[in-house]
């Protein structure tokens, strides 16, 4: 049977894969392992994301996807990364043969890379990225019936959308919880003040403020120094605060 003979694969649910994980990190680990499996020919796969202006692998599958992935990000360009910022499919049928993107193709065969299928995820927005395909043939992809690849990765632009408004979101709540933890500390610490000089919140408050700006010490480190020295144990609420 050849490739052309081939039953087409179907493309995993992208919205199930999401709820099956736990994580942004393990949904695109599913996803690279998901396309992974559509190509037959394929023996790698990487997923770059920008993440503060910068490109990363995220996630991979097969040996060989990272270290390529990262071969472009160290020049600038390449395939990948000319899927994630034209939003356009780029293919490279043999890299023995291929003149784009200055030393990277030679790389890329070196490191057994003989062809490969860069597909944008998420054009044009604050998380694109690309979904690129290794293969050690080449022409791995010229006659591969990539319908389902292509399903796939419009499937992830959404679910990577709604994945990253999550984990933003679990972010959020965790910097709230933090300040709330620390604003109890300080108001203990008032407490402790008010009671010492009879004076007023505000007054306790300033003191206190002073203090750490002396001690060149964050403000909630002193409070917790407070209410450690008065009653031995440093207060839950600050046991895991980072210092810095």
């Amino acid at each position: 049977m050849n490739m052309t003979d081939r039953p087409v694969a179907e493309a995993p649910d992208t919205t199930a894969l999401l709820l099956e994980t736990e994580s942004l990190d393990d949904f695109l680990q599913a996803l690279a392992r998901s396309a992974l499996a559509l190509v037959a020919e394929a023996d790698g796969c990487g997923i770059t994301v920008q993440r503060q202006g910068r490109p990363v692998t995220v996630s991979s599958a097969g040996a060989i996807a990272t270290k390529l992935d990262e071969a472009q990000y160290g020049q600038d360009d390449g395939p990948c990364l000319q899927a994630m910022r034209t939003g356009l499919e780029v293919s490279v049928p043999d890299t023995l043969r291929e003149s784009r993107w200055a030393d990277y193709p030679a790389y890329a065969a070196v490191c057994g890379a003989r062809s490969s299928l860069s597909l944008p995820i998420a054009p044009h927005s604050h998380t694109s990225g690309a979904l690129n395909l290794y293969a050690p043939v080449p022409g791995a992809f010229e006659n591969a019936d990539l319908t389902a690849l292509r399903l796939l990765t419009a499937q992830a632009t959404g679910a990577i959308a709604l994945a990253q408004r999550i984990a933003d979101t679990e972010e959020f709540a965790a910097d709230l919880e933090a300040a709330l933890q620390s604003r109890t500390v300080i108001d203990q610490a008032i407490g402790v003040v008010i009671g010492q000089q009879r004076c007023s919140p505000e007054k306790a408050f300033e003191v206190l403020r002073t203090a750490s700006q002396h001690r060149n010490i964050k403000l909630r480190d002193l409070c917790a120094e407070l209410i450690a020295s008065i009653t031995g144990e440093t207060p839950p609420e600050a046991r895991f605060q980072p210092r810095g």
